[in-house]
């Protein structure tokens, strides 16, 4: 049959070549070159033959081939290469989204990264990228990789290098199998057969996931560093110090990936030999029918099967450390998993059944392992009742808190919360009396403050209701923190479970950075002194070490914990000058490095600086930061660079109506933002109707203050012109559910939501993606979209067109208009002057409406929220389909469809039996009952598309004895 195919016309015939299979013939119309392939299942090999074959009779010479007739190919080689034309040697490799270590099992789903080599003399044919989705409806190949070179051993080696240099995750390939084909002897003798397939042994060093466990991710340590500045948070194991232990006693390099375990483990197939170590909570753990213990060495024969259970005690996170780590690769510099933000890890989710994970190989297990375990009374203790030492501040009494609400903070025994997960343990304990009625320019309740960066570890009060902000926290926010965790008590948020109780104890600086310091030498020398647990209170200080002068207004330097430090210029209102001094007090700090200094991220009127302790004294941090100071009194710039990108904004997009929607269903149905956002900025601003609200949004230039503000480079902006200015409150309790790039507006900010999430900020539309996860395109030279200083500029657009604009857009086949330009302060200045009564007019005008709004939440009792906690301890998991006892569920092995049930509800199967059949890229793949039982519920119907890891049966293995 002919196929024209590029510029090469495809004759293919099936022969009995040598048993091989298939042969293809290619006549190359641009060279005019001939070709014939042996097709050997995955491996093609092209042999150059010269344009005098092409008279020979077609069928004859094929026939010829096909009887082994034809003479030795070596002397048809040697000849062409005293002749001009075709010459040289080709191979061809076809890549695959099957797994050859599970018998070739389709593979399907998203590439989270893929890198093509480029070489001479090597062609890549694909449809892939970074960000596809391989779907199961399609035929499995994802790419012809050929090589061409002066002879079949140099080819081989070119292939070899190119397969090595190959990077497709998310899914499995058979690259591994392909490249352990080339490097055999029958390959490289030239004797490979389709035949040979079939005994031919290959193995990679992988972990099979046959059950996932409720929340089980790929985390390193540190996590991802210096992006706190653009909205993405370290992640890493939220329990670091049990992680870094079982990782030390392994011998792995400290930033060795492994995972992370919640409430429930897998059970995962090792298809190499290996070692493992099991750390943090006390968790059920069995290697085939053998019980294996916690910080212990435990060697693991191929093809064996390590159980996960269920957390046996106190805690709420068990770790697995595997010899030479987990392999996957890194994004944004790390491989922790970020599953909000949908990167790092494995495709940026937790695992789920049938995914297979790649680890160290055999020849990479440490022989010089000497300590094979750490006893019990050398380990972290974990319990129920918990003591977690804080340095006061950032934020405290008189300004924000009461005396009394600090004593109360530090007196009282708080209890976890259900709701508590990696982005923060929410505390259920006395409601503070507060300092102030309301947060003025920064929202309606008095916890609400203008946004600055938060330290991990910080106690955040989001309304009445304190959260300890976990890895996967916020980096910027507008909420009032009065202490933060220190650093060598980081860990114990990890195993906060629901319902623990917890004090905080105040300590000094200097005991939080010694005991960082012991924490640093347990690790090393695996064993935890328990003892450095409990220290004396320390009388409390005020948060604030230092007062300097910056370009005539006040600097106020404020600990927050042990590795960071809020500087706050001028007093608490929204002033855009004061940003740009701050933003030049940033700047000077970047030109002049100072050893120690992590990263440097700023809000509307402060700058976070995040450092090591462990490197740098806080009395030369204070020192320097007094010299960047005195330095910027010689500063007379007086502008910024500055953007304006117009965006697409779709108003009162129907996503956002949904969220609202599901707010009134599930926390409060009567709030005065609901049924209508618009409706409430309108009365809260004393404004005519909703249309006036829809001309300020529009007319409006919104300048960048900071980034990060909910997640992944989100702007947190305010309007340059002050009469645009809409003041609104935050919800008070937060939405649990907002879509990505929601629009809204909280206190005087407006923000685009990066990721979808939780959020506060009252709706005005949706708009574009802030944040690209896989593609550069000409606006995403970066991941994050905007800048500090840019103005954002809103044009309207219909539902319909934004849901259209937001699939190109990533792909960078949606334009926007970017203006180059600058920011001038005199110039600003000037404008406010001429525009002073007019401003004045507008603010009047929206005090009184507030102070109306304000007066009358009072008198219907809505200026605080009342929390109902009374199922809370007995209710962790209602959001999980727990399985009854004696119930096994069974999963999904790969992502399909269901082509046809095999069985009902009430029937009885034995074990081994075919439950279903699956269809999953044009191979049907049957599901099998691990043992006898009952059916007992199918969670799935004919026809129904499934995911790799989806419960598809509950199996009641009790109901039937045989």
């Amino acid at each position: 049959r002919l196929q024209l195919h590029d510029t090469a016309i495809h004759l293919m015939a099936s022969v009995a070549y040598r048993n091989a299979g298939t042969v293809e013939f290619i006549f190359d119309t641009d060279s005019q070159a001939f070709y014939f392939l042996e097709v050997n299942t995955r491996l093609q090999v092209e042999h150059g033959v010269s344009e005098e074959v092409w008279g020979i009779d077609l069928v004859e010479w094929m026939l010829r081939l096909a009887s082994g007739e034809l003479q030795d190919i070596q002397p048809l080689a040697e000849q062409l290469a005293t002749q001009s034309g075709p010459n040289g040697h080709a191979i061809q490799v076809r890549v695959y989204a099957e797994d050859p270590s599970n018998e070739f099992l389709p593979s399907a789903g998203i590439l989270a990264h893929v890198h093509w080599p480029q070489a001479p003399g090597l062609r890549i044919d694909h449809w892939i990228e970074s960000g596809t989705e391989v779907s199961t409806l399609f035929d499995p190949m994802l790419a012809k990789v050929i090589v061409h070179a002066d002879s079949r051993e140099a080819a081989l080696e070119q292939l070899a290098t190119a397969l090595a240099n190959t990077d497709i995750y998310g899914i499995e390939t058979n690259i591994d199998y392909v490249q352990a084909i080339l490097h055999s002897d029958i390959c490289q003798q030239g004797q490979l057969l389709t035949r040979s397939l079939a005994t031919f042994a290959f193995s990679a060093p992988q972990l099979q996931v046959l059950s996932a466990g409720t929340q089980t991710t790929i985390q390193d340590y540190p996590g991802r560093m210096a992006y706190w500045h653009v909205g993405v948070p370290p992640s890493g194991p939220m329990d670091s110090l049990s992680f870094r232990l079982a990782n030390a006693l392994l011998g792995n390099n400290s930033d060795a990936a492994g995972l992370e375990i919640t409430l429930s483990g897998p059970s995962l197939r090792f298809s190499v030999a290996s070692r493992i170590v099991i750390s943090g909570a006390a968790i059920e753990a069995w290697l085939g029918d053998e019980v294996i213990s916690a910080y212990t060495v435990v060697d693991i024969a191929a093809g064996q099967v390590l159980h996960l259970g269920k957390l046996l005690s106190h805690g709420a996170r068990a770790y697995l450390a595997v010899a030479g780590g987990i392999q996957c690769p890194d994004y944004l510099g790390a491989k922790a998993t970020f599953t909000l933000g949908q990167f790092g890890g494995h495709v940026g989710r937790a695992l789920r059944a049938g995914d297979v994970l790649r680890i160290g190989s055999e020849d990479q297990l440490d022989t010089d392992v000497k300590l094979r375990s750490i006893a019990a009374s050398q380990q972290a203790e974990i319990s129920n009742i918990w003591e977690l030492r804080v340095i006061y501040g950032p934020l405290g009494a008189p300004d924000f808190l009461t005396e009394q609400d600090i004593e109360t903070f530090f007196a009282s025994e708080w209890e976890v919360h259900y709701n508590s997960s990696r982005t923060g343990v929410r505390l259920i304990g006395p409601k503070p009396q507060w300092a102030r009625e309301t947060g003025g320019e920064a929202g309606l309740h008095p916890s609400n403050i203008h946004d600055n960066a938060y330290a991990f570890g910080t106690v955040d009060f989001t309304g009445d209701m304190p959260v300890i902000l976990g890895p996967d926290g916020p980096s910027l926010g507008g909420f009032v923190c009065p202490a933060t965790v220190i650093t060598a008590d980081l860990w114990k948020l990890g195993q906060l479970s629901a319902g623990a109780k917890l004090r905080f104890v105040p300590v000094s600086y200097q005991q939080a950075v010694a005991l960082e310091a012991q924490q640093l030498k347990d690790i090393e020398a695996l064993s935890v002194d328990n003892t450095y647990q409990t220290v004396a209170t320390s009388p409390l200080q005020s948060p604030i070490v230092k007062r300097c002068s910056l370009a005539d207004e006040n600097l106020v330097c404020r600990l927050a914990g042990d590795h960071f430090l809020l500087l706050e210029l001028g007093p608490l209102v929204l002033d855009i000058e004061r940003r740009f001094k701050i933003h030049a007090l940033m700047l000077w700090m970047q030109s002049h490095p100072l050893q120690g200094i992590r990263e440097l991220t700023p809000g509307i009127r402060s700058l976070q600086i995040h450092y090591d302790s462990q490197q740098l004294e806080l009395s030369r941090l204070l020192d320097y930061i007094e010299q960047a100071a005195i330095a910027q009194a010689e500063n007379t710039t007086r502008c910024v660079p500055s953007r304006i990108v117009h965006l697409p904004l779709s108003w009162d997009d129907e996503v956002c109506r949904q969220a609202i929607e599901k707010y009134m269903q599930s926390i409060s149905a009567d709030a005065p933002w609901c049924p209508s956002n618009l409706e409430f900025i309108r009365r809260i601003n004393g404004l005519e109707g909703i249309e006036a609200v829809k001309k300020i949004v529009y007319d409006a230039s919104y300048l960048v203050m900071g980034l990060g503000d909910v997640y992944l480079g989100a702007p947190v902006a305010t309007p340059v012109d002050p009469r645009h200015r809409l003041v609104t409150t935050k919800y008070n309790p937060a939405r649990t559910w907002t879509a990505e790039n929601s629009v809204g507006i909280g206190g005087a900010y407006m923000c685009v939501y990066g990721m979808e999430g939780p959020g506060g900020y009252q709706f005005v539309g949706r708009t574009l993606q802030m944040w690209n996860r896989y593609r550069q395109t000409d606006v995403f030279d970066q991941p994050w979209l905007l800048r500090c200083f840019d103005q954002i500029r809103f044009y309207p657009v219909s539902a319909e067109d934004l849901k259209q604009i937001r699939q190109a857009f990533p792909l960078g086949d949606y334009p926007i208009t970017i203006e180059q330009t600058e920011f001038n302060i005199d110039d600003y200045q000037q404008f406010l002057l001429q525009q002073d009564n007019t401003i004045k007019a507008f603010h009047q005008q929206r005090e009184l409406a507030y102070a109306q709004e304000l007066a009358q939440w009072k008198s219907d009792g809505q200026l605080v929220y009342q929390q109902d906690v009374s199922e809370v301890l007995d209710d962790v998991l209602r959001n999980q389909q727990a399985l009854p006892e004696g119930i096994s569920g069974i999963d999904s092995t790969v992502a399909g469809a269901v082509w046809k049930l095999l069985v009902g509800v009430g029937d009885s199967v034995l074990a081994g039996q075919a439950l279903m059949i699956l269809e999953s890229m044009k191979m049907e793949i049957e599901i099998f009952s691990p043992a006898n039982g009952v059916i007992k519920k199918l969670w799935i119907d004919q026809g129904q598309s499934v995911v790799a890891g989806q419960t598809l049966v509950w199996l009641d293995e009790e109901s039937i004895s045989v």
